[in-house]
């Protein structure tokens, strides 16, 4: 099976599998869901699902937001990791979106990235979630994932070169869903400690399970 076929296989399974793929984030706006992602790095969805309803309740829009002090907005996300750094990058978004874009968030990747605690990870998710750009997301999720079914070479070691070889593979309006795919895969059955290969419908083209599980 060539990478084209591998890419097809595991295509056409997810389509049948999980034929609506979303972010498990939940929100409402661009706003909120800029948010979410920026408090999402190193946690896990379900704590920042848990936080969020009293930054939203409290700061109800960016302009909001933007004149929050950090002694205000620090208790609402002492639970999520980081929470020094993410108090000062959220107030810091919220101004820049205020004073350079007009309260309203952009929706390129080259002027998210601008904005204080957004990566291209961040502006990736953005962008593919709310405007279905074709633009794959890399966390680590998507990395181990990519690497262990052999979707992507292994030369790709950075998460730049990750993304660079999904996008080239994948057709262009699946894209932003492919994304979710392997998020949900890697968080569910392709775990990264005892991966679930016994449930998992990709052994067939997995080098992983042909190279690890199977020779074990």
């Amino acid at each position: 099976m060539n990478k084209k076929q591998k890419y097809q296989y595991v295509i056409d399974y997810f389509q049948e599998q999980i034929p609506i793929a979303e972010t498990e984030l939940i929100y409402d706006n661009p706003y909120q869901l800029l948010v979410a992602v920026i408090l999402s790095a190193q946690c896990t969805d379900k704590r920042v699902n848990l936080t969020t309803p009293a930054i939203f309740k409290k700061y109800a829009t960016i302009e909001k937001l933007a004149k929050a002090t950090f002694d205000d907005l620090f208790p609402l996300i002492k639970s999520i990791s980081y929470p020094n750094n993410k108090t000062k990058h959220l107030i810091g978004m919220a101004s820049m979106v205020v004073k350079n874009f007009d309260g309203k968030i952009p929706m390129t990747v080259q002027e998210l990235i601008q904005l204080p605690g957004v990566g291209r990870k961040t502006a990736n998710v953005i962008t593919s979630v709310i405007d279905e750009q074709p633009n794959m997301a890399v966390d680590t999720h998507v990395f181990r994932v990519s690497k262990r079914i052999g979707l992507v070479s292994e030369k790709a070691t950075t998460t730049l070169a990750v993304e660079k070889e999904l996008i080239k593979n994948i057709p262009e309006e699946l894209i932003h869903k492919a994304h979710h795919w392997l998020i949900l895969h890697g968080r569910y059955t392709c775990v990264a400690r005892n991966p679930k290969c016994s449930i998992c419908g990709l052994t067939e083209v997995c080098n992983y399970y042909k190279n690890v599980v199977l020779k074990n």
